[in-house]
């Protein structure tokens, strides 16, 4: 029978159940000088405690916001529930974040105080606070050298706030007052097009993704000792809920990544049973493989092969009785010696944050891991629908809606949601809270449709649909995620809005920069993804970048999505210029 989460009033509640159930087993692990090292449940409980009372004692009060900037490590989440657990709400920030940004979260929030991990995150930081009207207090996880701060800045060490005994039954006896409608959070959206917004997330709207998705763990899966390896930036709406509070959720163990070149390493260390990724990283990891299995060369590349094209017949549910023979053989030996590859525990991949070309997904469905893609928003908290075994995978859609999420297609075939989950409004912007809070309802501004299971199907983003001189829609998204998956393309941008056809931007794969047929080799593959694609959708030209999309040259907002307009800035005169030849 599948085991239903509890009902809580508030995350910290949640937490410190957890807490009570698990005492002294380990929870939050990280490196330390070589080795994993890790937090019990208990001593989780006493730091959150001690910071909320920490947080009080420097005179923070309830309801006022804490900003806090750290890279995705055990004290990030100690961080977050202790702020809830002071009554105050978290602001997460990216650790790309300039002065600029920093200062525009600050002013808008108008937060109080300030956690910051180290002083190489500081740097960016320190300026934005001393020039803020609001923020007194910069608390470093690490020792912060804040230089000559103004008089109204307080600069205060984590482990004076966290030392000591701590009384975590009055805690539980306080955070009983704060209501699931009450506010958690303030994460403001990556800024694909002007400045971040702040989405206001209560503490129910988390709540209800994590019922939802521990209804499918639960049911699809099973719910037992799992395990999360944390890599993707927690102060991005999809991880802090789906990376962070559901492993809380599911009495899980976290262990938090040494960095994105070091991840494949750690997959194979900690051995996962869940992972919550985006698209990026496994259209990476699909080229790392082809590329070693083509490395090896002879009966590795013919196993791939008929890896593909039988997982490819599964999916479709055509596969031919004499190939079953293979398929079993497939399980003892390629598919057995990826799974060993990413721990040998994985239940499911979760793929959300942007779409996901389908033939990924099918790679690693035929290399036999379960690969699931979700949909969501930062304004839902962000889970609204994933993909489930028991309604039946469809790479191609994002399953169903989860768990008491309403979810109905508007006459122009905008997704519109309603529940729990949606949250109350942007902070501080009526204006913007109007345009997308209908009537209780959620405009996405993404275009989809239902299929015959009940599985949402996204065809467009509204405000992305590049439209031709002929009045033709064509989704971008969906051409750039095809580009992608060539071996030679790293990075792609698609552009032609009220052109004849469209053109592209295209970034090369490192390995072939650098030669003499590299314009050749471009071609070939933009000719074999024009092969799959209708006329208006086939690219005629492209150009290469100057260089790699990053979020450091602001071409990449830091949940890996372009920021289409700054490109479009940069290289519209030579995009257009394509037209003129």
């Amino acid at each position: 029978m599948a085991r239903q989460l509890e009902h809580f009033d508030n995350l910290v509640s949640l937490f410190l159940t957890r807490a009570a159930e698990k005492g002294d087993a380990p929870f939050l692990w990280a490196k330390r000088e070589g080795a994993w090292r890790s937090i019990s449940w208990g001593e989780a409980a006493r730091q959150v405690a001690a910071l909320a009372a920490g947080l009080k004692r420097i005179g923070i009060r309830p309801g006022d916001r804490v900003a806090l900037v750290s890279e995705n490590r055990p004290e990030w989440l100690i961080a977050d529930l202790g702020i809830m657990a002071a009554g105050c709400v978290t602001v997460p920030t990216y650790t790309t974040n300039t002065t600029r940004d920093h200062a525009h979260v600050l002013g808008n929030s108008g937060a109080r105080a300030v956690i910051v991990s180290s002083q190489k995150l500081a740097k960016n930081l320190v300026p934005a606070v001393f020039n803020s009207d609001e923020c007194h207090h910069i608390i470093g996880m690490e020792e912060i050298r804040a230089g000559q701060a103004p008089d109204w800045v307080n600069v205060h060490h984590w482990a004076e706030l966290t030392k000591g005994e701590a009384d975590v039954e009055r805690l539980r006896s306080d955070i009983a007052t704060v209501k699931r409608g009450d506010l958690a959070c303030i994460i403001y959206t990556s800024g694909t097009g002007g400045a971040p917004r702040g989405v206001q997330q209560h503490h129910g709207a988390i709540l209800h993704n994590l019922e939802g998705c521990t209804d499918i763990i639960s049911t699809d899966f099973g719910w037992g000792d799992e395990l999360f390896l944390s890599f993707l930036p927690a102060s991005h709406a999809y991880e802090h809920s789906g990376g962070q509070h559901f492993p809380v959720a599911l009495g899980a163990q976290i262990y938090y990544a040494e960095s994105l070149e070091k991840l494949a390493a750690n997959i194979e260390e900690v051995h996962p049973t869940i992972m919550v990724v985006v698209p990026r990283l496994f259209e990476l990891l699909r080229t790392r493989i082809m590329k070693g299995i083509e490395a090896s060369g002879g009966f590795s590349k013919y196993l791939l092969s008929r890896a593909l094209k039988i997982g490819s017949d599964k999916y479709d549910g055509r596969l031919k009785p004499w190939d079953m023979p293979m398929d079993g053989f497939l399980a003892l030996t390629l598919r057995k010696k990826v799974r060993e590859k990413v721990g040998g525990r994985v239940k499911a991949w979760v793929s959300g944050g942007a779409p996901l070309n389908p033939d990924v997904g099918i790679f690693f469905q035929s290399l036999g891991i379960t690969f699931l893609q979700g949909y969501g928003q930062t304004e839902a908290a962000p889970v609204i629908a994933c993909n489930r075994p028991s309604v039946g995978i469809r790479l191609d859609t994002v399953g169903p809606p989860v768990k008491n999420c309403e979810v109905r297609i508007a006459e122009d075939g905008e997704i519109m949601v309603r529940g729990e989950n949606v949250m109350h409004g942007y902070w501080r912007n009526e204006e913007e809270t109007a345009r997308v809070l209908k009537d209780g309802w959620l405009a996405t501004g993404d275009v989809g449709h239902f299929d015959e299971k009940g599985r949402i199907k996204i065809t467009d983003r509204k405000k992305d649909l590049i439209v031709n001189d002929k009045g033709d829609n064509v989704s971008p998204q969906r051409i750039e995620g095809i580009l992608t998956i060539q071996p030679e393309i790293a990075q792609a941008m698609v552009f032609g809005d009220r052109q004849p056809h469209l053109v592209a931007l295209l970034v090369p794969d490192p390995e072939i920069a650098s030669k003499p047929d590299l314009q050749q080799r471009l071609q070939r593959a933009v000719d074999r993804v024009n092969a799959d694609l209708s006329v208006i959708e086939k690219v005629r030209r492209f150009i290469l970048a100057d260089e790699a999309f990053t979020i450091d040259n602001e071409q990449l907002t830091p949940s890996m999505k372009i920021r289409r307009h700054v490109i479009s800035n940069v290289y519209g005169e030579r995009l257009l210029g394509l037209y003129r030849r």
